[in-house]
């Protein structure tokens, strides 16, 4: 059994988690968590359009979703330590326009998570 947390706050990075997942997952016995955290400065329903894929896209594991509000690299990183998951999954950045190289909450993850964190990378826009 792998346990899958998926760290985001955008349907475009939720999406390429997704992705990735496809050809890994066993339904049978692998876990994902969504942890698709609510920012005080970004509109509502992003996160809750984040928990929308997810839930469509790995319908056949039936994720878990959380979505918290925070700040995001402290409320992942809090989630991560709580779960302790096999994997991290992460976008490189928000998947927002404009939105280049590795993010600063990416590279926080990267840095302190006590798990492996896979950077996914973006469809093409």
């Amino acid at each position: 059994m792998t346990e899958y947390l998926v760290a985001t706050s955008s349907v475009h990075v939720t999406a390429a988690a997704a992705d990735y997942l496809q050809e890994r997952l066993d339904p049978a016995t692998d876990e994902v968590v969504v942890v698709a955290v609510r920012e005080a400065d970004s509109p509502d329903r992003d996160a809750g359009d984040a928990a929308n894929v997810a839930r469509s896209r790995l319908a056949a594991v039936a994720p878990t979703v959380e979505t918290p509000d925070g700040e995001p690299t402290e409320t992942l990183l809090d989630a991560i330590e709580r779960r302790a998951p096999d994997v991290v999954l992460a976008g490189p950045n928000r998947g927002v326009e404009g939105a280049e190289g590795v993010g600063s909450t990416v590279r926080a993850l990267l840095e302190r998570a006590g798990s492996p964190v896979v950077v996914v990378p973006l469809p093409e826009r």
